[in-house]
């Protein structure tokens, strides 16, 4: 389903926080549950409100991924935030734009299909993309690496399709 959501990249801004009792109380708080599937956002809109993915919305929409990423789902997407775009080296990014067809590409190998959280991908050596190439993944001091260059440096942005995990660098599929 080569449709996935590249875009997912996108995504990135829901941060859950956690209340508790302490332990002088004689009844814990209640936990604060969890926004449903309808109350979250889809992909594109979860890393649009996040603000950090401005990047990628631009090439999801020039690769027309927009809607892919908008679709029913679901979708892991490993997002580069724009700083990881912007570690491109100079004048990549304004030629893949010209190039949708090898921007897609590029966007397909961020998504896999399925809603993999970080503690199943923790678990794993290697993830096949939506592009259809292996990403390998590998844990070092507690932290996962994508293809020993991208870190994950926040997981489980969920959204209504899917789940966001924002990577600090841009993945490229092997050459063919």
């Amino acid at each position: 389903m080569k449709r996935t959501l590249l875009l997912s990249l996108a995504a990135v801004a829901i941060v859950v926080a956690a209340c508790g009792g302490t332990a002088a109380s004689p009844t814990p708080a209640p936990a604060t549950p969890a926004p449903s599937a309808a109350a979250m956002g889809d992909i594109v809109e979860t890393a649009t409100a996040a603000g950090s993915f401005k990047t990628l919305l631009t090439a999801a929409t020039a690769a027309g991924l927009v809607d892919t990423l908008k679709g029913p789902g679901p979708f892991t997407v490993f997002a580069p935030t724009d700083d990881a775009f912007a570690k491109l080296p100079a004048g990549t990014l304004d030629t893949l734009l010209a190039d949708p067809a090898a921007l897609k590409d590029i966007l397909l190998y961020h998504v896999v299909e399925g809603k993999v959280m970080a503690a199943d991908v923790t678990t794993m050596t290697s993830a096949t993309s939506v592009q259809g190439s292996p990403i390998a993944i590998a844990v070092k001091d507690g932290k996962v690496y994508l293809n020993d260059s991208a870190q994950v440096v926040t997981t489980d942005i969920e959204a209504s399709n899917g789940v966001i995990h924002v990577i600090d660098a841009v993945i490229l599929p092997p050459t063919k």
